[in-house]
């Protein structure tokens, strides 16, 4: 199963991946971690976008769905959730346009619903175990609230992300997300567009619930 995960930051996208990657044994495949697997690994599509990089430049859209691509094309028959790309119109169609001239199939998309002063909320308390960064530890949110500084899940020490207490960074993050005219929101409303066609499936669920309610649904219309 081919899966293309969207969410504003603080909805638990990350969350998600991680325990969709479990239960289908898929490959959790998030944009940053492309490029540092092609920088990194001295590729060549890595050394062309490392010189962008180096000037302080974006990478354009001409080498990153390349670099994904590759790897995306490295997971074979099993399967893989792209978490992070595209962010605007333009890329989603641009990488609709490359799995289908590469023959890949993309089985779902799933967009994480999330009202915008709720998803700030979350990033405020998120608090970041140094073990498994996909650990849910929020002090504002009663269900997953640490005991102290440890994590709930697994007792690790717990930090703060200098961004995520930066409340311009988190409105720049979120104004690029909710945009649903130029944002990542209007690329997920273009694949919407083609499942309406019968060309994939979309999922749209709410993030308000807890992990476990929000993993069960999911799951559930995956299934059906």
């Amino acid at each position: 199963m081919n899966i293309l995960i969207f969410g504003p930051n603080g909805s638990g996208k990350g969350t998600q991946g991680a325990l969709l990657k479990n239960v289908y044994h898929l490959a959790h495949i998030e944009s940053g971690g492309i490029f540092r697997e092609h920088v990194g690994g001295g590729t060549e599509l890595g050394k062309q976008a490392k010189a962008y990089m180096d000037r302080g430049d974006l990478v354009p859209d001409d080498l990153t769905i390349p670099m994904i691509l590759a790897t995306l094309k490295k997971q074979g028959t099993g399967g893989w959730l792209l978490d992070g790309f595209p962010r605007n119109t333009a890329q989603a169609e641009k990488l609709w346009d490359a799995l289908k001239a590469a023959n890949m199939k993309l089985d779902c998309v799933v967009e994480i619903d999330l009202p915008r002063s709720e998803a700030k909320a979350r990033i405020t308390g998120r608090r970041i175990c140094a073990r498994d960064n996909n650990h849910p530890n929020n002090i504002n949110n009663p269900a997953i609230r640490p005991s102290g500084a440890v994590c709930r899940v697994c007792g690790g020490a717990l930090s703060t992300r200098a961004d995520d207490q930066d409340e311009a960074a988190i409105d720049k993050r979120h104004d690029i997300y909710y945009d649903e005219t130029n944002g990542t929101l209007a690329a997920a409303h273009f694949f919407k567009k083609l499942a309406d066609q019968g060309l994939t499936r979309f999922i749209r669920l709410s993030g308000l619930g807890d992990i476990e309610a929000v993993k069960t649904e999911l799951i559930t219309q995956l299934q059906s």
